[in-house]
């Protein structure tokens, strides 16, 4: 498969292994204790703060990063002056960054929370992402190579602006687009629609008062099964072959059995060429039907209901382009159940919140939201927007990573780093409280004997110590003083502080 290439995509395209694991602080909750959480800081670094919890467990993500429209007011802008992005582009990519454009540096951004974003979503789970025609086919190059091409779920039309710019110079844009993947195709399910309208096509009534339309029994092309081929008898008793208008060999839809089993829906036409056989498709909202690409401000929503939404919470315009709820919530209605978790990594007015909220109201669902802001709005509008609506959530800021020059940071507790060790190996909430014992999880006994004062190590003293009838050990330490003999008859793993701790 092709793989786009830009300046810097060597630096960036591991970088997400790179990104320091960072603690989330939590600073309060609002309303009932909940599991929604709005969490204040860089999105590439709470990204890889949720992979230890939330790994492969997320069904649906929405993200609405920047469309690199040059004019905007985002941090990693076009303005190489920008303190902030010369500050990460140092970072990652060196001083060769000065030189990048502003296609170069979006790129740059976005792979990596790609990466992560990927990492979280579940296996039967699906990303829909907002863009427009600035970054559309870069963006779609790289969700192929990082979601597989073979993930691609479609390009959505949306129609943003329900009337013309005057003032555009060629063209009044009226539509951005929103691509979306799955995990993995084989396991998602994209929900159908249902609608109590039945389209117009459904232009005929039966005796019971259904609508319905007639399709040809007639196949109009391709191969020809013989065993299809065969005569049917019109009301006058005259024999009906499948035999095109200009001659031609077709075949029936329908083999002899089904049209016995079938016989209410078969209909006889008689025109001036004869007779034609079609079959009745009645309309039933309770199948269903696929989501169209095209989607009308009419039914999701336009930019001017969005500001209005926003002026009617907060009484004022706050955002330029903010995304109409109902559009969220079609997304959500077409890629969640109730109990699905939803995560949007660039929040902005917590419009995504705002939609799980709606969504659950209406059809009693659990859903729950995760949503991440980097700007320092996130406490005074994203998470005011979802007080305001009737959202209850717990609030949290980046906290202090896990490692500083490779050893563990003295300045995080010890309890978490004991759930963080336990999680790492097990997946495994921890429950136990306990100078060195963490909990046994498939007959396997954990140990973390550590504390920030002193290095402790395994030897026999320590081992009469842990007390457990599990089959295995797993014991960290910072230094083993056993012989692998020991090790193997005691089934035991020594695991080295800081060495073997796994890095998310």
């Amino acid at each position: 498969m092709p793989k786009l290439m830009w300046t810097g995509r060597g630096k960036v395209v591991n970088y997400h292994k790179k990104v320091p694991f960072r603690f989330l602080d939590f600073k309060y909750n609002f309303g009932e204790a909940s599991e929604n959480k709005i969490i204040h800081g860089d999105n590439l670094e709470v990204l890889k703060s949720l992979l230890p919890y939330y790994e492969g467990k997320i069904k649906c993500i929405y993200i609405d990063p920047p469309y690199n429209t040059g004019n905007e007011g985002w941090i990693y802008n076009d303005n190489v002056n920008d303190p902030q992005i010369q500050k990460w582009l140092n970072q990652v990519v060196g001083k060769e960054g000065e030189d990048f454009n502003r296609h170069d540096k979006w790129l740059c951004m976005m792979y990596p929370r790609l990466r992560l974003l990927q990492k979280l979503l579940s296996d039967d789970g699906a990303i829909f992402i907002s863009i427009d025609d600035n970054e559309l086919f870069n963006l779609k190059f790289i969700c192929d190579e990082i979601f597989g091409a073979s993930n691609f779920l479609g390009s959505i039309v949306w129609e943003k602006s329900d009337s013309p710019k005057m003032d555009s110079k060629y063209f009044s844009g009226s539509h951005d687009f929103i691509i979306a993947y799955g995990k993995n195709i084989d396991n998602l399910i994209i929900n159908k629609i249902f609608s109590e309208e039945i389209p117009e096509h459904y232009n005929k009534v039966d005796e019971n008062g259904r609508k319905y339309y007639l399709k040809p029994m007639r196949v109009m092309g391709g191969n020809v099964s013989e065993s299809l081929y065969y005569p049917m008898i019109a009301p006058d008793g005259t024999e009906v072959l499948p035999i095109s208008s200009k001659g031609e060999k077709t075949c029936w839809r329908w083999s002899k059995k089904k049209v016995a089993e079938e016989s209410n829906r078969i209909e006889w036409v008689k025109s001036k060429n004869g007779w034609s056989l079609y079959f009745r498709i009645y309309a039933d909202t309770r199948r269903g039907t696929p989501p169209m690409t095209v989607w009308h401000h009419q039914e999701v929503g336009s930019n001017r209901n969005s500001k209005a939404e926003i002026k009617n919470i907060f009484g004022e315009n706050l955002f330029d382009t903010p995304k109409p709820t109902a559009l969220i919530e079609k997304i959500l209605q077409l890629a969640t159940d109730k109990n699905s978790i939803v995560l949007d990594s660039f929040a902005g007015s917590g419009t995504t919140a705002h939609a799980v909220i709606n969504l659950n109201q209406q059809d009693g669902g659990n859903r729950k939201f995760i949503l991440i802001e980097s700007m320092d709005y996130c406490e005074n509008i994203t998470a005011e927007r979802i007080r305001r609506v009737g959202g209850n959530f717990n609030y949290y800021e980046l906290g202090e990573p896990l490692f500083i020059n490779k050893e563990l940071n003295p300045k995080i507790e010890l309890k978490r780093i004991r759930e963080y060790i336990y999680y790492s190996e097990t997946r495994q909430p921890l429950e136990v409280d306990d100078e060195y014992y963490l909990g046994t999880y498939n007959d396997t006994a954990y140990y973390f004997c550590y504390n920030h004062d002193e290095n402790i190590i395994l030897d026999r003293n320590l081992i009469d110590k842990l007390k457990d009838n599990a089959t295995k050990k797993v014991i960290y330490a910072s230094a083993c003083n056993l012989s692998g003999k020991i090790l193997f008859d005691k089934n035991i793993t020594f695991k080295k502080i800081q060495r073997d701790i796994m890095e998310f």
